[in-house]
């Protein structure tokens, strides 16, 4: 049902092909227990990344509308913002972005280098702000300052997590669907980070109609388990809406709230030692904001036996220019 509902909506082709689904031998043979890695992080634009899945129709539907320029909104070391600023440029649309600094640092790396760097070479204009506690109604002020100024501009919602949005990662649940069946390797649990909800909720709802014994763990990265599992369950409600289908009934918000800590964009001990351990035994970057914390909480669930037997699959959603905003952290480490 959901493929066919799918193919109703347009979308750039910009993928070309299925992301990679490897098996990560030396850390499998490390944990003692067989690791994946769907590999999302090589995704064909700006240093990769999932959020291109999403603009695929997010960028298809703002041409649809004529828009001639695209607005949204951000940490300064947003991955979202950074492919949004380079998807426009390669469409030759202008692009407009709100910037919070949600861990108040005043490190240059932080205000200037990894993502932030890469904003200014795809000329995206930006527009610091002291929060985005609103964001949806300040991207719609700014939205109205750019309609007055004679510009058609299209609202890219925070981490492109909209309905529209999350069919990107419901394409991605059926691609994943393929090549577990091709693989035949029956996983305990496919794990990933959760934060603006839309890669979780198109996910989850994919593949609780394509593989409903496959339970989907996101790892939060910026609130507790309650919080954002009503984030989910509403994203993935709206999402089946636009579709014109019903949430399957194998669908669960599955939730770890325990490795997000102190906040978001802010890496802790099991973050650091995660992102260590993949690049020793893997040459694998992982980042600090996101899928550093999702592999902690990978790897600290194998430890406290809190998976049914079985190999896992990991969520590689990119984010390594990320890295280069905290050079600090490393230290003493």
């Amino acid at each position: 049902m959901i493929p066919s509902q799918l193919s109703r909506f347009s979308r750039l082709a910009l993928l070309g092909a299925p992301t990679p689904l490897e098996k990560l031998e030396r850390l499998s043979a490390w944990l003692g227990r067989d690791i994946y890695a769907k590999r999302d992080d090589l995704t064909p634009l700006a240093l990769g990344g999932n959020k291109l899945r999403k603009l695929e129709y997010l960028a298809a539907d703002a041409q649809a509308q004529g828009a001639d320029c695209l607005v949204t909104a951000g940490a300064i070391q947003s991955n979202h913002v950074r492919q949004t600023a380079a998807l426009a440029a390669r469409l030759g649309l202008a692009c407009f972005a709100l910037l919070e600094n949600p861990i108040a640092t005043e490190h240059p790396a932080y205000l200037g280098n990894g993502n932030r760097l890469l904003l200014e070479l795809f000329g995206a204009q930006v527009e610091v702000v002291d929060h985005l506690d609103t964001a949806d109604e300040q991207l719609e002020a700014l939205a109205t300052r750019l309609r007055s100024a004679g510009k058609q501009p299209y609202i890219v919602p925070v981490g492109g997590s909209s309905p529209v949005g999350s069919l990107g990662y419901v394409r991605a649940g059926l691609e994943l669907a393929e090549q577990i069946k091709a693989l035949k390797v029956d996983f305990a649990a496919l794990v990933l980070a959760s934060g603006s909800a839309g890669t979780h909720a198109g996910l989850a709802l994919a593949l609780a109609e394509a593989l409903p014994q496959l339970p989907v763990v996101g790892i939060t990265v910026s609130r507790p388990t309650q919080a954002q599992a009503a984030k989910v369950d509403t994203l993935v409600q709206r999402t089946a809406a636009l579709l014109g289908t019903d949430v399957p009934a194998a669908y669960r918000a599955l939730l770890w709230g325990d490795y997000y800590g102190p906040r978001y964009g802010e890496p802790n001990a099991g973050t650091l030692a995660a992102i260590r351990l993949l690049a020793s035994q893997e040459g694998l970057l992982l980042d600090p904001v996101y899928t550093g914390k999702a592999m902690a909480g990978l790897l600290d669930g194998v430890a406290r036996q809190r998976f049914a037997e079985g190999p896992l699959l990991f969520l590689h959603t990119g984010g390594a220019p990320g890295l280069f905003a905290y050079p600090d952290i490393w230290s003493g480490q």
